[in-house]
């Protein structure tokens, strides 16, 4: 399994880049892996979406379905895809250090 360094510390990833330990999530470790997405800069909307998803996350253990995702934080599913081009489920949700999606191809 592929790993990442942040911050010296040495990180276990999937090998779609997905966080194995999401305990070891930092805003470090997204500013990498958005690079590795080909995102330069994460802006205010993005980390919107990111701290949606971990605070979702913490509280159910699942990531939200598209939907409500969309309804909770007011944001359009194509504006979304226009923030993380390889999506909700699998750049979204990888940024904020979640475990793969259920469902997520």
């Amino acid at each position: 399994m592929p790993n990442i360094v942040i911050n010296g510390r040495e990180l276990e990833l999937d090998e779609e880049g997905f966080i194995i330990n999401p305990e070891d999530w930092s805003e470090e470790l997204a500013g990498a892996l958005a690079a590795d997405e080909g995102l330069l800069e994460l802006k205010e909307d993005h980390w919107k979406i990111i701290y949606y998803l971990r605070d979702y996350y913490q509280r159910y253990q699942i990531a939200p379905m598209i939907r409500k995702l969309c309804k909770d934080t007011g944001c359009s599913l194509k504006y979304i895809y226009e923030l993380f081009p390889s999506g909700p489920a699998k750049g979204a949700c990888k940024l904020a250090g979640l475990p793969k999606p259920a469902g997520c191809v």
